[in-house]
């Protein structure tokens, strides 16, 4: 009985081995076949159009290290006859630059805070909660995202000067705190979520804060952290709203600072590459730490399970 026993169990280990090492093989066997000179000629076509992407980066970071005189040189000296590292610190004394990065940080975390929670809440009452008008009041707030910003611009201005906030940064938060295209992002996200949670929780006894809360905000990472990236980036390189509501140095973003470099008869045009350089880091840093929920978020949303 102990050898039977000891014979089936290393029978049962051998076909488990043979199963496993059957499955790496149907793998790796499926993904040479996925390997086709069109897929190979695909991937160099986008990384040729990475490259070209990268090229006024690459510009950019060459332009900041030379002098006035040698920006503009044509052909192009993509490296620098002589290096001139003294511009990444010549850029902080010139102007207040962390002045100015301490305001656009500032407008960049709380609008993008104010926008998760807003955009997030509504999302949810249009997508797991039945009322009266909910379809109407939907379209007719998607529809403002086609309407040009343009066109109420003075009115809003109007507005701001009216409540005192002109010239102040809670100007920009209180006009950037709801927005229609995070809004539909969301909820075309939590659309895909089965209503059956939503049911079995409030079953349970859970209320409907607690089911955004405990449930549906768990459930979407990817989106929330698409409308992250998206609204700190347009947040950061907003030009046209500081340039409108602040006038005060103490006031302007990094955006409007940068114009500082810009004289009524010249330009220090490596100094704006190297403050150029310098000011996409926070970019570039948030969209490194949430790239791979931010792929899924775009390609997910508006999927149905």
């Amino acid at each position: 009985m102990e050898s039977t026993s000891r014979e089936s169990l290393g029978g049962e280990k051998m076909e488990a081995t043979f199963s496993k090492k059957e499955n790496t093989r149907k793998a790796k066997t499926k993904k040479a076949e996925k390997v086709t000179p069109g897929g190979i000629l695909v991937i160099i076509l986008l990384t040729l159009l990475a490259l070209i992407t990268l090229v006024p980066f690459i510009w950019m970071v060459s332009a900041s290290f030379k002098t006035n005189n040698e920006v503009f040189t044509i052909p192009i000296q993509w490296i620098p006859k002589s290096w001139h590292p003294e511009n990444y610190s010549v850029i902080w004394e010139r102007i207040p630059l962390l002045t100015f990065f301490k305001n656009t940080l500032f407008l960049s975390i709380v609008i993008t805070i104010i926008q998760l929670f807003t955009s997030s809440f509504a999302a949810y009452g249009f997508s797991k909660m039945n009322f009266r008008g909910r379809d109407t009041l939907f379209i007719t707030y998607i529809a403002t995202i086609a309407i040009p910003w343009q066109s109420y611009m003075i009115p809003q201005f109007i507005m701001m000067r009216q409540l005192g906030l002109t010239d102040t940064l809670w100007s920009l938060v209180l006009l950037q705190a709801f927005n229609a295209f995070g809004f539909f992002l969301l909820k075309q996200y939590y659309s895909s979520i089965p209503d059956s949670l939503c049911e079995s929780a409030r079953i349970d006894g859970l209320s409907e804060w607690g089911i955004y809360w405990k449930i549906i905000l768990p459930l979407t990472k990817p989106a929330l952290a698409s409308l992250t990236i998206i609204t700190f980036v347009n947040t950061w390189n907003d030009y046209m709203g500081p340039f409108i509501y602040l006038s005060s140095t103490e006031n302007k973003t990094i955006q409007l600072g940068l114009k500082m470099f810009v004289g009524l008869f010249d330009a220090e045009y490596a100094l704006i590459m190297a403050a150029s350089v310098v000011s996409i880091l926070p970019v570039g840093i948030v969209f490194l730490a949430m790239q791979k929920y931010f792929v899924e978020g775009i390609a997910t949303s508006g999927m149905k399970n």
